[in-house]
């Protein structure tokens, strides 16, 4: 295949040859190959600065991230069948992992198809499309899906904010069979049901899956607060595993519902829900003195760009403190992130700087990381965003 050329600045290639996939706009040389020139969407041979060939990207000359490695080998480029191999390698890792089919089927980078999410909810599967050069590919991912797993609805949930930095219009379209209003999820052998329309993202996040696991361990005969609770993934798994009552903390309405539908479909009658603001639902309960065994702090990414570090970690810090006051004598906090900007060291520090202000003695007992359907590259480390905290808290004790 010819393609047309897009040259890197001189020592632009170092990032790439250490294993990263992405080529900014300010690492192009624009004079021998003018960003205008391309158009979003557009495959081209990807060269350092001596002309040495480092493979094939899609471009977007109207993004940041203005190429993304699709191949090292300059002479591929993204076919249909090449595709189609990839989604297929990514299924035969997910089909080791996990005895049912609920997972992330593909992660993007970490699965060579940049700006690709797939999910698989048993017979139907949601794909989330996210960058121009996969859009591009929308039709040649749909007929790999149904080649590879024969689901019974493929909806395509092409919303994402990252659309829009793509100049990509936000859509949701049924691709393949009927209409589906819920999701069936079974993770760590809890039952859930999320409701398509309004869900969070491709509606599920199984990023969380083995941490969510580790807290059932914990949960037995405790009183439990779930914080950001969305439908209720910790929660109720904490409940299912014993825990003798639960809290879940959402802002949104339709969240609260899906809690209580959950709880219901799983037999439970020990599940008590609080719509509101996270913050404002925590310091209301620390002023009326409540206590919780256990304390589940899962937000959205409160550090969504660099820019907001300053303030994301403040946010973290008063988040943090506030579930430690709310923790009984010998309680347990997990502490959760899924800012990619925020370290695990990081997080540890907050935590250990927020036990200091109010008093306690903190252990770290376990650390979490994302399941393993969400494969990290080492040399990208955008791609390694989950982490969690497992943490002892005593009052009184030193």
């Amino acid at each position: 295949m010819n393609f047309p050329v897009l040259y890197l600045r001189k020592g632009a290639e170092r990032r790439l040859r250490a294993g990263h996939l992405w080529v900014y706009s300010n690492e192009v040389d624009t004079r021998r190959s003018p960003l205008t020139e391309f158009e979003a969407g557009t495959q081209a041979e990807l060269r350092a600065s001596n002309d040495k060939p480092m493979g094939t990207v899609f471009v977007n000359p109207h993004a940041l991230i203005c190429g993304r490695l699709i191949s090292r080998n300059a002479a591929h480029g993204m076919t249909p069948q090449r595709l189609t191999e990839r989604v297929e390698t990514a299924l035969a890792l997910r089909e080791r992992l996990f005895d049912k089919p609920f997972y992330r089927w593909v992660f993007g980078d970490s699965d060579g198809l940049s700006g690709l999410v797939i999910d698989r909810f048993d017979d139907v599967v949601v794909v989330q499309i996210s960058t121009a050069g996969m859009e591009q590919m929308k039709e040649s991912i749909v007929r790999a899906v149904q080649r590879l797993a024969h689901p019974r609805a493929i909806i395509l949930k092409n919303d994402g904010k990252m659309r829009k930095v793509e100049g990509l219009d936000a859509y949701v379209e049924q691709a393949h069979g009927p209409e589906i209003d819920l999701l069936a999820v079974v993770e760590n052998g809890v039952r859930f049901e999320v409701p398509m329309e309004g869900g969070q993202k491709t509606g599920w996040f199984y990023d969380h899956r083995m941490n969510r696991q580790r807290l059932q361990a914990y949960a037995p005969g405790k009183r439990v607060l779930d914080v950001f609770s969305y439908v209720g993934g910790w929660g109720i798994q904490a409940a299912c595993a014993g825990a003798t009552q639960v809290t879940c903390v959402d802002s949104s309405t339709s969240a609260i519902d899906s809690v209580h539908h959950n709880a219901k479909i799983n037999g439970l009658d020990n599940i008590e829900t609080i719509e509101g603001d996270a913050f404002d639902a925590l310091k209301a309960l620390c002023e009326e003195k409540e206590k919780f065994d256990i304390v589940v702090l899962d937000p959205p990414a409160l550090i969504p760009r660099r820019r907001d570090q300053k303030a994301g970690e403040e946010a973290y810090a008063r988040l943090n403190q506030l579930g430690l006051r709310l923790l009984d004598r010998d309680g347990l906090l997990v502490s959760a992130s899924c800012s990619m900007h925020l370290s695990q060291e990081k997080l540890t520090d907050i935590i250990r700087s927020s036990g200091r202000k109010i008093d306690r003695f903190v252990q770290l007992l376990e650390q979490g990381h994302q399941a393993p359907d969400h494969p990290v590259v080492p040399g990208i480390p955008e791609t390694d965003y989950i982490k969690s905290c497992f943490v002892r808290s005593l009052t009184g004790f030193l």
